[in-house]
C-alpha cells in the first residue's frame, strides 16, 4: 500500500497534467443550480430508468469514485447531502481528464436527471470540469477511527466523513437563531460590549491576562460581559441581551472549554423569577425548533423541557437527594463531611461555603430532569440581591441555577442594585483576592460609580448556549458541539 506522501506525490502529478493540458486545476468561480438535496427531492417520484431533460448544474466535493471502462460513477457531497452522478464515454469529449480526477477533489457537474434501475437520483453529466485539485488523500475508514482527539483536530476531515457532525452544528444555529428570535419577540435589543477588558468581573473564574502595547497597560479577555450590560441599564435600556463569548482560563473537561459562547439577557423592573419564566421559554423554543417537541433524548434518559421544572431552595435540594439537613448540621459537621470526601471548600469557609460544596459534590449530578435550584448563599456572588424574605436576608440571596442531565445550564439573579451593598461585596472580594483568591472579583470603581447614578430593579439572566446544544443534540461532550475546541500541543 502506498503511503500518504506516495499518494500526495501522484496527485500533484496529476494536477500538473492538468495544467499541461490547459486545464486551471482552480477556477475562479462555479454556478450551480441545485444542491443535491433539492434535486433528491425534486425527482424523487421518477420511476427507474426515468430520465429527464431538466438541464442542472451540482457542484461538491468527490466522496466516492467507481471507473468501469466507458463509465464512471461518482458520489458528490454538498453541504446539504449527497448525490450520484454519472459519466459516460460516449457523451463527454472529455472523458479522458476524469482519470485525473481523486477522492476528494472538487467538481462541477452539468446535465440532466435520471433515476437508475435500482432507484437512485443520479445526474447524468454533459459537462464536467476541475473546480479543486485535492493534494492530500481523505482518510479511507475514518468512520472506523477510534481516536476522538483526532477528530477534534482535524474538524474538517470529521465534518466531511460524517454527516451527523455536520448535522449537529446546523443544529447549532437553529438553536441560536431560535434564541435570538425568542428573545426579540419579546422586545429584547441585542447589544455589544467589550471583548477586551481593563477590569475583569461579573463572575468567579480565573481570567485570561494579555498586553496592549499601544496604552502600555495590561488587559483581560472577558470572563464575563455582566458589568458592562448593567452598564447600559445605568443608561436607560430596558431589555437587552448579548451573544457573548467569553474566557475562562481553568480546566478542561466534557462541560468546559476555556472559550465559551453564553447569551446573557437583563430585565428592568423584572427579578430572577420573571428569569425562571424566560429560561424555560428558551429551552422550549430551542427544543421545538430542532425536534419539534419538548420531549428529546439526551445519553440515554427522556428530558422534556415544558413548564413547570421542578424547583427546589439550595437547602432543600441537598436535603432531598442528599440527605444532608443543612439547617440541623453544626460547621463542624458539614466541615468533617467535606474532609472525608475530599471536598474543595474556600479558604476559611462559612456555612454558605460549605452548603454550596456539598451541594456540587452530592446533588448536581442527580438533577436530570430540568430543575430550578434557588436561594444560593450569600457569599457564592457579590452581585445579585439578598433574598427579600427577612428571616432569609442575611444568608441567601435571589439566585437560582437551572439543572439539566446533571448539568448547570444558567445562572440568574435579582441584580443587586444598592450601590452601598455592591461597594461592600466588591470590596470584600478584592481583599480575597489581596489574599490569594484566583477566583474572587477585583474592585471595579467605575462599574460601583455607575450603580450609585441609579440601576432600575433587575433581573438578569446568562444561559450556556454550548451545553444547552449539547444536551439538545445529545452529544456527551462540550467539544462535539464546537467547532475547533481546544487542543493541547501534540
Amino acid at each position: 500500500m502506498p503511503t500518504e506522501e506516495e499518494l500526495i506525490g501522484e496527485r500533484r502529478k496529476k494536477r500538473d497534467e492538468l495544467l499541461k493540458l490547459g486545464v486551471n486545476p482552480y477556477p475562479y468561480k462555479y454556478s450551480p443550480t441545485h444542491k443535491s438535496a433539492e434535486l433528491l427531492e425534486k425527482y424523487k417520484s421518477l420511476t427507474p430508468e426515468q430520465r429527464t431533460e431538466d438541464s442542472v448544474k451540482i457542484a461538491g466535493r468527490i466522496v466516492a469514485l467507481r471507473r468501469m471502462g466507458k463509465a464512471t460513477f461518482m458520489h458528490i457531497l454538498d453541504q446539504s447531502g449527497k448525490i450520484q452522478a454519472y459519466f459516460k464515454f460516449d457523451d463527454l469529449k472529455n472523458y479522458d481528464h476524469l482519470k485525473l480526477f481523486d477522492m476528494g477533489d472538487f467538481i462541477g457537474i452539468e446535465g440532466s436527471v435520471f433515476k437508475t434501475k435500482t432507484g437512485e437520483i443520479t445526474v447524468w453529466a454533459k459537462n464536467f470540469e476541475i473546480l479543486c485539485k485535492s493534494l492530500r488523500p481523505l482518510p479511507e475508514k475514518w468512520h472506523g477511527l477510534k481516536d476522538v482527539e483526532q477528530r477534534y483536530r482535524k474538524r474538517y476531515l470529521d465534518l466531511i466523513m460524517n454527516p451527523e457532525v455536520k448535522e449537529t452544528f446546523i443544529k447549532r444555529t437553529k438553536i441560536i437563531d431560535a434564541i435570538r428570535k425568542t428573545l426579540n419577540e419579546k422586545n429584547f435589543l441585542e447589544v455589544d460590549t467589550p471583548v477586551i477588558q481593563p477590569i475583569y468581573g461579573g463572575a468567579s473564574a480565573k481570567p485570561f491576562k494579555t498586553h496592549l502595547n499601544t496604552l502600555k497597560m495590561d488587559v483581560y479577555l472577558r470572563i464575563s460581559n455582566e458589568l458592562y450590560l448593567k452598564r447600559l441599564l445605568v443608561g436607560g435600556f430596558e431589555r437587552i441581551y448579548e451573544f457573548a463569548r467569553d474566557f475562562r482560563n481553568e480546566d478542561i473537561d466534557r462541560s468546559h472549554n476555556p472559550e465559551f459562547t453564553q447569551v446573557e439577557a437583563y430585565l428592568a423592573y423584572g427579578d430572577f423569577n420573571d428569569m425562571k419564566e424566560l429560561v424555560m421559554d428558551l429551552y422550549i423554543a430551542a427544543a421545538k425548533a430542532i425536534h419539534g417537541s419538548t420531549k428529546f433524548e439526551y445519553q440515554g434518559q427522556i428530558i422534556d423541557v415544558k413548564k413547570p421544572w421542578q424547583e427546589y431552595t439550595m437547602v432543600e435540594a441537598l436535603k432531598k437527594f442528599a440527605g444532608i439537613d443543612a439547617e440541623k448540621l453544626s460547621m463542624d459537621d458539614m466541615n468533617k463531611l467535606c474532609q472525608q470526601h475530599a471536598i474543595e471548600v474556600a479558604q476559611n469557609p462559612t456555612k454558605g461555603h460549605l452548603i454550596q460544596a456539598l451541594f456540587e459534590e452530592f446533588v448536581e449530578e442527580k438533577l436530570v430532569q430540568p430543575t430550578l435550584i434557588t436561594h444560593h448563599p450569600i457569599e457564592s456572588t457579590p452581585l445579585c440581591k439578598p433574598c427579600r424574605e427577612h428571616h432569609l436576608k442575611e444568608h441567601y440571596i435571589e439566585r437560582f441555577e437551572p439543572f439539566i442531565a446533571g448539568m448547570e445550564i444558567a445562572n440568574a439573579y435579582s441584580e443587586l442594585n444598592d450601590p452601598v451593598l455592591q461597594r461592600k461585596f466588591l470590596e470584600e472580594q478584592a481583599q480575597q483576592l489581596r489574599t490569594g483568591s484566583d477566583e474572587a472579583h477585583p474592585m471595579d470603581e467605575d462599574f460601583v460609580q455607575a450603580i450609585e447614578i441609579g440601576m432600575p430593579p433587575t433581573g438578569g439572566i446568562g444561559v450556556g448556549i454550548d451545553r444547552m446544544i449539547m444536551i439538545l443534540t445529545n452529544n456527551p461532550s462540550i467539544r462535539d458541539v464546537l467547532f475547533f475546541p481546544f487542543m493541547g500541543k501534540v
